[in-house]
């Protein structure tokens, strides 16, 4: 006996072993158990979601012998024949070759006989949206009267473009993309029952590259089992895909967390080394800081990742700011890629732009290079308010937090109690909240408990806010003082009487 693909051999063949589309399947339920048929049906959803296989379990249940029923038989002749393709009542047109206004019309005219074997006449009509105007049209006149014993089924994965009066005369139903646990958990269950083994983790692997498609994931299913000699392993489904698995991505994601760049460009050297997709790698990213992002605003949002205990400690980690940044970084360096010398080199580079790019406050790699480790760090250690800057710079701080320890002076410390200040005008900043997370970031830093209280009042400049202004005004009066002392600039205001726009004036490189 030839090989079944597991595409066909599983394909539902009832309401009941239908996957993911419960919305759709209850309302047609109810439709046949209390007779209240629709003549014309219109499934939208993307590709592999159920479309036409739903056509098909319906014209099962409008032709059953045993009557019109939600629950079909599956062994009279027009259940058998339905599920073979040859009843000779249910007729499945593919628009996209049958687009004229002439087979439409050819199709049509048979629709005024009786059915010759079953109770309904199905016409199963796939991709309608690429029907022609004029095919639309002569549609439109059996829509408006059909008879009696005529069923119109219409699949598209574009509604949009389905004219208004072809819509208004059908029942519409919507079909979802399968999210990818129910897609990994129908593929256990066909693997449990053909014997093969499998590693869950590949079957994560397959329901993501599935997309929503569990005919595409039944597909990349029969590649996995045959790349792997009849066993479904994580390493053997990655290498199919081309792709890079989650766990390594977890990876890379850390390295730009700790703004490690020599690690990140590691990993992108072994991707490389292994031929993996950069293109694929940056979709990858892009749908984990996704995740990242939404465990951060939405409680539960990992209860369905295998991996999620390393990502909700990357989700504690990473401040929102930088996901977002991260998020358009990995889009943006998508779209670049074809532009780039090399798709390796234009992936290091989107990288390095997101190390380079972080919001004020993130650790930065040739910062976090040059700082000395928490626990060898003698100023960070004395009472000095000098020291405080200098601490502040090496914080993993983001957001208003990292605003109330660069606005802060230290008044006193003893030990590991910090007691802070901040003036009047950054009143808003001593709240018990952004304490707690300065708190937090000195225990890190510092590998210790410590106390921190935020004191209001008089401050001596000393902040490392104040400290950066002071810095940035000195290179400021030194590039204009740079300005007007330049033989060429004065040259140029005597013979325009002309004059320098101080506020113009930026630092070279700014």
């Amino acid at each position: 006996m030839s090989y079944q693909v597991l595409a066909r051999k599983w394909r539902p063949k009832d309401f009941s072993s239908l996957v993911g589309q419960e919305h759709v399947v209850r309302a047609l339920r109810h439709a046949l158990e209390v007779k209240r048929l629709h003549h014309a049906y219109l499934f939208t959803g993307t590709r592999g979601v159920g479309k036409t296989t739903l056509a098909r379990i319906l014209a099962k249940c409008l032709n059953c012998e045993t009557g019109v029923t939600p629950e079909p038989c599956g062994k009279c002749s027009a259940c058998v024949e339905i599920d073979a393709g040859r009843f000779v009542d249910l007729l499945e047109v593919d628009a996209a070759t049958n687009t004229r206004v002439d087979e439409m019309r050819q199709l049509l005219e048979t629709a005024q006989y009786a059915p010759t074997k079953g109770r309904y006449k199905v016409y199963v009509i796939d991709e309608v949206h690429q029907l022609s105007g004029h095919a639309f049209n002569a549609m439109l006149k059996t829509l408006e009267e059909p008879p009696e014993h005529m069923k119109f089924v219409l699949a598209t994965t574009d509604p949009q473009k389905i004219p208004v009066t072809v819509l208004s005369r059908c029942l519409q139903f919507n079909l979802k993309q399968m999210p990818p646990a129910a897609i990994a958990g129908h593929l256990e269950r066909i693997l449990a029952a053909e014997s093969i083994p499998a590693e869950r983790d590949a079957l994560a692997l397959i329901a993501r590259a599935a997309a929503g498609s569990m005919r595409d994931a039944l597909s990349l299913l029969d590649q996995a089992i045959a790349h792997g000699g009849g066993r479904v392993s994580a390493s053997n489904v990655a290498d199919m895909l081309g792709a890079i698995d989650r766990g390594y991505l977890l990876t890379l994601v850390d390295a730009l967390a700790r703004g490690d760049a020599a690690a990140a460009v590691k990993i992108a050297d072994d991707m490389q080394a292994r031929s993996l997709s950069f293109d694929g790698a940056l979709a990858e990213l892009a749908a984990l800081f996704l995740r990242l992002a939404l465990a951060q605003s939405v409680a539960g949002a990992l209860e369905e990742e295998p991996e999620r205990a390393r990502m909700a400690e990357l989700a504690e980690r990473i401040d929102p700011e930088s996901l977002q940044l991260y998020y358009q970084i990995a889009l943006q360096g998508r779209e670049d890629l074809p532009l780039a010398p090399d798709e390796h080199g234009g992936f290091v580079m989107t990288l390095l732009r997101m190390l380079a790019f972080r919001p004020e406050g993130a650790p930065r790699a040739i910062e976090r290079a040059a700082q000395p480790s928490a626990r060898a760090a003698p100023k960070a250690q004395t009472s000095s308010g000098a020291a405080w800057p200098e601490l502040v710079r090496a914080l993993a701080l983001a957001g208003a937090a990292r605003e109330l320890a660069r606005n802060a002076e230290l008044a006193r410390r003893e030990g590991n109690s910090f007691e802070l200040v901040v003036p009047k005008a950054k009143a808003y900043l001593a709240e018990r909240g952004y304490t707690e997370k300065l708190k937090g970031a000195l225990e890190q830093h510092l590998g210790a408990q410590v106390s921190v209280k935020v004191g209001i009042g008089e401050t001596a400049g000393t902040s490392a806010a104040a400290l950066e202004a002071s810095e940035r005004e000195a290179r400021r009066a030194a590039a204009t003082q740079a300005v007007h002392s330049d033989g060429f600039v004065k040259d140029l205001v005597n013979l325009f009487d002309g004059k320098v726009v101080d506020s113009t004036i930026r630092e070279e490189g700014k």
